[in-house]
């Protein structure tokens, strides 16, 4: 469990870097164009991974229904959103609509798939982020 908690908050913090590193490009440029590039390059890196590691195209990846394979799609919106949106409000503002986002996501998710988890805990959890978003946006205003 241990090593799940440690991916996931390394992954948290290269998403920080990659959306402040994207979001410069979208300044220099576009949040279109930097989304392209950041896919390219991305695009990149995993074919040498997958060559390197072997096992790119595995048996059966044909018969995947089209619908497995629009985190593509959905991730090039999300690059590019986020790109925009950091440049605008900053990266604290976009982690915390971003988190939140996620959050709600996430439970209704989990809810429509049947997937078993503690809802009390879940909502306060989620109350919890949404409420922390409301009173850093208060504080901003103020």
């Amino acid at each position: 469990m241990i090593v799940a908690i440690l991916l996931a908050c390394s992954a948290g913090v290269l998403i920080g870097i990659s959306r402040q590193i994207n979001g410069r490009l979208s300044l220099s440029t576009s949040p279109l164009i930097a989304s392209f590039w950041n896919h390219i390059v991305g695009f990149a890196f995993l074919t040498v991974l997958g060559l390197i590691l072997g096992d790119l195209l595995p048996a059966g990846a044909a018969q995947v229904p089209w619908y497995d394979y629009l985190g593509g799609p959905i991730g090039v919106v999300f690059v590019a959103a986020g790109s925009w949106v950091i440049a605008r409000i900053g990266a604290v503002n976009t982690a915390l609509m971003m988190i939140g986002g996620q959050m709600v996501s996430g439970v209704v998710l989990d809810l429509a798939l049947s997937v078993p988890t503690a809802l009390g805990p879940t909502a306060l959890g989620v109350v919890l982020v949404l409420a922390g978003i409301a009173l850093s946006q208060g504080k901003r205003r103020a």
